[in-house]
């Protein structure tokens, strides 16, 4: 009886042991529980207060208010007391690759892998998640580097997509620059029009970029069979079509040839009753109004010269000041960013469909930002704007995983320090950027991006 006694007892030992020593065994829980922060999830609803959520990994998995989060045992917790946060930013629309931020130059050879990155990095700096290329990445020079870098996990940069290489009348009937000529595909017929699409097809391209502007009657304009055959080639294989336009005219039948989505807004006039009667009836098409630069007061100019200065160097900046030492004490508004402000209202309380876009060249990352308070500027409210860089440019691009502060989705988040719906300049007050569940190392990113270019 007492041998079983002995035995009974090394028997309970050995599996106390054995679980004390898988308990230490177990890695610690990745949970971090953010909390206390005014959260605006993106999804258009009010704001929450002394919120609460919780990333896993990369992905949120609880979203709701401080104490009536439970985080799982040995979870991480951040106090975000007194901060905002918002969902990262969507840019659909970018031309980048071109423009050497540091030199403020481009040539045909600007086009390399490092100053895509380079591009990459200062947008996800500014709280950018993800950006598309619009149709003007340099193929003569490096072919291959849009396709490799599509969705490419690189650290601390957004996340990169692409159309694939635009469509205009002729390859120099896109933009004017001279180092940009010659980069679209031509297509002066129907059966060139879809042979086109199917190349970019054949790339795994899902939206295609057409040029529908004659550059002031300078260029050839793509022909209404030609550009209608491309989209319904292009539907017929399950992509979409985004155009470049200019005119109210090629707005309107475009609309009613089944374009997906506009690059831009209409830029030649203020759109008529016979547009938005089109546009109703067609409420899945989307716009990224992609703004001109509006005249800043000197006080502004002055501001977001200082806000820059974190990713440009010294040199930049010293130019920048320059050039707004020697503006006229009385500059004139900008006509064409009253036309296109006043449009976008009006497309706006039709029901349009609103994204993010800027067009960025010169102003990569915080080009993004500026956006957001020109569109305010044009009567949308901050809840609005933040929506359409948000949740709305997340689905025009197709990213499910973005967008928005819930649950399932990947952890991409800004703290800022105010609250952008108090003022939108407030999405400029940065504290931390969130990539996929890690805090991205903006000090390092900063130290970078804003050194003189090597010589």
């Amino acid at each position: 009886m007492r041998d079983v006694q002995v035995w009974c007892f090394v028997l309970l030992f050995a599996m106390v042991f054995a679980a004390l020593s898988a308990d230490q065994a177990r890695p610690a829980s990745s949970a971090v529980l953010f909390e206390g922060a005014r959260l605006i999830a993106g999804d258009g609803r009010p704001p929450i207060d002394n919120s609460a959520f919780i990333v896993e990994g990369a992905r949120f998995t609880k979203v709701g208010k401080k104490g009536e989060v439970q985080p799982p045992s040995g979870a991480t917790r951040v106090d975000l007391t007194g901060k905002t946060v918002i969902p990262s930013l969507i840019d659909i629309h970018n031309h980048l690759g071109w423009t050497n931020q540091k030199t403020n130059t481009a040539t045909r050879q600007s086009y390399t892998r490092a100053l895509v990155v380079d591009h990459l990095q200062r947008y996800a700096y500014y709280g950018v998640a993800a950006t598309l290329s619009m149709g003007l990445d340099r193929w003569d020079v490096n072919p291959e580097i849009p396709y490799q870098l599509r969705n490419e996990i690189i650290p601390n940069a957004a996340r990169f997509l692409t159309v694939g290489r635009g469509i205009a009348a002729t390859p120099m009937a896109g933009p004017v620059a001279d180092y940009r000529l010659g980069v679209p595909y031509g297509a002066q017929t129907e059966a060139e029009g879809r042979a086109l699409v199917h190349e970019l097809h054949a790339r795994n391209v899902e939206m295609i970029k057409i040029w529908l502007d004659d550059r002031l009657k300078t260029v050839p304009k793509l022909q209404v069979n030609v550009y209608e055959a491309i989209i319904d080639e292009a539907h017929r294989n399950g992509m979409r079509v985004v155009a470049h336009i200019f005119n109210l005219e090629d707005a309107k039948q475009l609309l009613k040839s089944g374009i997906d989505g506009f690059a831009h807004g209409v830029r030649d006039r203020d759109v008529d009753e016979e547009y938005l009667r089109i546009l109703r009836q067609h409420p899945r098409v989307w716009v990224g109004p992609n703004l001109p630069a509006r005249t800043p007061t000197a006080e502004e100019a002055t501001a977001e010269i200082t806000w820059v200065s974190e990713t440009l160097p010294p040199s930049q900046i010293r130019r920048m000041r320059d050039e707004l030492a020697s503006r006229p004490a009385t500059a004139p508004p900008n006509d064409l960013f009253a036309i296109q402000c006043r449009n976008l209202k009006k497309v706006h309380d039709a029901g349009m469909i609103i994204g993010l876009g800027t067009d960025a060249n010169i102003d990569i990352g915080w080009g993004a930002h500026v956006e957001l308070a020109d569109m305010v500027s044009c009567g949308l409210t901050p809840a609005e704007v933040i929506v359409a860089g948000t949740r709305t440019s997340a689905e025009i691009l197709k990213l499910n995983d973005l967008g928005t502060v819930a649950p399932g989705k990947s952890a991409d988040f800004i703290v800022l320090d105010a609250n952008p719906l108090e003022n939108i300049t407030n999405t400029r007050k940065i504290n931390r950027v969130y990539q996929r569940g890690a805090a991205i190392d903006r000090a390092t990113l900063k130290d970078t991006l804003s050194a003189e270019a090597a010589n």
